[in-house]
């Protein structure tokens, strides 16, 4: 009698540790679905195709955010870096992909660069236009490939816009079709000794392998430079791609390589001095300014002799 009721007992602590265990795997399952779906909800493709989440006040949040403008600034110099244009002062032509507000194309113009935009949200571009940048700008879809000739171009730069192309956001996307499309008519818009530069954000290594995988089969050579391999904050990806076939990659940047990237920065900061451009905001970059906007067939206010003077202040 004794026996069967600490049979008994036994099988009921069994019981009961076996619905505890159940249940302690199932919160762990559980919390692990919920921190993955909170991790994937954080990233915007996730969220709607970039035409509807870029609206009129993600746009302008997006180009007013000071911190946002610093960090995109801070790769379009990257890209530029990446880009490896020769130093012989002469302007070239650079193609920006998912220009945006032209935040990156800023990096472009004060380097003397003369640069084409393209991006698929009009809201970004409106402000663009808002903003009166130097480049001009163009409503497109990257998946549907580069609306442009032959050998135009000398360079490409993309920040943060080249993973959205691994999203179907339609039924009859493909991204791997989109891809293939978007790189070769990439390919055949750039000369023959250009690059092009993409800072992205890839969700995982499919992703990397998918974006790789259609550049190359488009007749493409590089391959991925991370910089701060070992931050989590800090690492950054880029996919360097040569027209003129394969050459080293450059460098990433890490502790070791910091110096050199400031170096360059000044280095290029004090050849753009060199060269006399006039100071920002001065009456001769201003009438430059206008007279570009004249050349485009913008409306532009007539030069008088209170262009550019300073207002007093005084009532």
């Amino acid at each position: 009698m004794v026996e069967e009721q600490l049979i008994n007992l036994y099988a009921l602590v069994i019981d009961q540790v076996n619905r505890e265990q159940s249940q302690q795997q199932s919160q762990l399952l559980y919390g692990n679905e919920r921190a993955s779906e909170k991790k994937m909800a954080r990233r915007p493709e996730h969220s709607a195709p970039p035409e509807i989440f870029y609206n009129d006040d993600e746009a302008k949040k997006y180009s007013t955010n000071t911190r946002i403008i610093e960090i995109q600034v801070e790769m379009a110099e990257r890209a530029l870096e990446l880009l490896a244009i020769p130093d012989d002062d002469e302007p070239r032509l650079i193609l920006d992909i998912g220009c945006g507000s032209g935040l990156s194309g800023s990096v472009l113009e004060d380097c003397d660069h003369i640069w084409v935009g393209i991006d698929i949200s009009k809201s970004m571009l409106d402000i663009a236009v808002e903003r009166e940048v130097a480049g001009d700008v163009i409503l497109g879809d990257m998946g549907e490939g580069m609306p442009f000739k032959p050998g135009t171009f000398d360079g490409a730069i993309s920040i943060s816009a080249l993973q959205w192309l691994c999203n179907a956001d339609k039924s009859y996307h493909n991204p791997h079709k989109r891809l293939l499309k978007f790189f070769t008519t990439l390919f055949s818009c750039l000369t023959r000794t250009a690059r092009a530069v993409f800072q992205f954000y890839p969700e995982n290594s499919d992703q990397i392998e998918m974006i790789t995988a259609q550049a190359m089969k488009a007749g493409f050579y590089g391959g991925l430079v991370v910089d701060y391999p070992n931050s989590a904050k800090a690492k950054k990806y880029y996919l360097v791609l040569m027209t003129g076939g394969a050459a080293e990659l450059p460098k990433a940047l890490g502790s070791a390589e910091e110096e050199r990237r400031i170096n360059y920065i000044k280095k290029r900061d004090a050849c753009r001095d060199a060269r006399g451009k006039a100071p920002k905001k001065s009456r001769d970059w201003i009438l430059a300014k206008k007279e570009r906007r004249r050349r485009q067939g913008l409306e532009t206010r007539p030069d008088t002799k209170y262009t550019a003077r300073k207002r007093s202040g005084r009532f």
